[in-house]
This record gives C-alpha cells, sequence and structure tokens, in this order.
C-alpha cells in the first residue's frame, strides 16, 4: 500500500520550516540555548517541562510540537502512532554533563536531573508523553542520516498493521551543531484539509529532499 509523508517540520541552519512554510529565521549565530527559547517563546507554546529537559529532547520536542500542531492525531485509534527517531551523537550531549559533574571526586554529585537525560530515546518519551501517545517506538543510531533505514522501518511497520501512522525522522545535537527532521507517514488516502501542503511520497528521495532545505525559494510558499 502506499505511503505518503502528510507533513513535516525541519529545524536547522538557523532556520525552521514547516509544510513548505519559514516560520522562524535566525540570521545572527546564537547558541542552541537561545535558539531553541526563542523559538518556543515565538509559538508560545505552555508546557513548563520543557525548561527541564536536555537538549536533544528540547529540539525533538519543538519539531514534533510544530509538526503535530494542526493534526489532530485523535483520528488514529489508541496505540496506532508510532514514533522512529535517529541521530547520529546518541545522548552524548548529556553524557559530557553528566561526567563533568561526577570529575570531581572532592565535589562528586551526579546530578538526577543530568542522569535522566543519558539515554537518547527520553526525547521520544517526551513526545509520547505529551501527545498522550501509546504505540511502538524505536530510536536508531547511525554516523549519517540514513533515509533508507527510516523508511524499511516504518514502511514494516505501517505494511504489517503494527501502526496506522508513524511520526518519524532525525533529531540530532551535540554543542551548538544541531538539526531536525520529523515527518508524519501515513497510509495513502485523501489529502488533510486547510494544511496547503501537499502530501510527498514516503521514500528515500523524499526524505533525503526535507533534509537538505537550503534554498530559499522553498521555504516561502
Amino acid at each position: 500500500m502506499e505511503k505518503l509523508i502528510t507533513a513535516y517540520a525541519y529545524i536547522g541552519e538557523g532556520k525552521v520550516v514547516v509544510n513548505k512554510r519559514l516560520i522562524f529565521f535566525q540570521e545572527k549565530i546564537v547558541t542552541f540555548a537561545e535558539f531553541i527559547k526563542a523559538l518556543y517563546k515565538q509559538e508560545q507554546i505552555s508546557y513548563p517541562k520543557f525548561y527541564k529537559m536536555d537538549s536533544l529532547s528540547k529540539l525533538g520536542f519543538m519539531s514534533a510540537e510544530l509538526l503535530l500542531r494542526h493534526e489532530n492525531t485523535g483520528r488514529f485509534k489508541t496505540g496506532s502512532l508510532a514514533v522512529v527517531l535517529a541521530d547520529s551523537s546518541s545522548s552524548l550531549e548529556t553524557d559530557l554533563l553528566h561526567q563533568e559533574s561526577i570529575r570531581n571526586r572532592s565535589a562528586w554529585f551526579p546530578s538526577p536531573s543530568v542522569f535522566v537525560y543519558t539515554l537518547a530515546n527520553i526525547v521520544i518519551g517526551e513526545i509520547c508523553i505529551r501527545h498522550n501517545l501509546k504505540g511502538e517506538t524505536a530510536f536508531l543510531i547511525s554516523e549519517k542520516f540514513n533515509a533508507a533505514q527510516l523508511q524499511a522501518l516504518v514502511s514494516e511497520l505501517l505494511d504489517n498493521d503494527r501502526a496506522e501512522a508513524c511520526i518519524c525522522g532525525w533529531v540530532d545535537i551535540l554543542g551548538n551543531t544541531f538539526r531536525a527532521l520529523t515527518v508524519l507517514v501515513e497510509k495513502a488516502k485523501e489529502e488533510p484539509a486547510g494544511t496547503g501542503f501537499t502530501a510527498l511520497p514516503f521514500s528515500e528521495a523524499s526524505l533525503n529532499e526535507l533534509m537538505n532545505l537550503t534554498e530559499t525559494r522553498t521555504w516561502t510558499n
């Protein structure tokens, strides 16, 4: 059965693009913390737990938040919306903070608020809690964005009726280098009304195209 990308959200290179619309752009070079805080405030999101998350979770949370903002996830059966994400750094960003907290033996005090995020798949947990998702989940690690791997795993879930739809993509951060792409994949159906976005085939080519949103003319429709 044909599968379609019915929505996407991209964060990278100082810009945020949702369904072909540029919604945020930071021209000046800033830290990730400054960038994600500015985006959070612009979008007027109210979720106090956001400020307690590690950087990977904040990045994934914001990407999923923008992806699902205009989606009615209630149209899917409970437990039928899966989440499959990948990155190249795992939870290294937080692992380094944890290591720093235990480096000094004379002032040894590991922070529980940091330690809890020393697993990469915690970002999926944060997304699932926020959107009340109870479907299958997986977090993959690969040296670089691997569209073929994501396409194969998500297709297997949908083809075998283990999910009706899937949030999948890439959420990667290390220091101030960060990039995220999340897409909503569904079995072929009528396009969602009012999004202004024409669904794309769920393919390696489409995933790679969305991960390379570098030309200004593709942002502003």
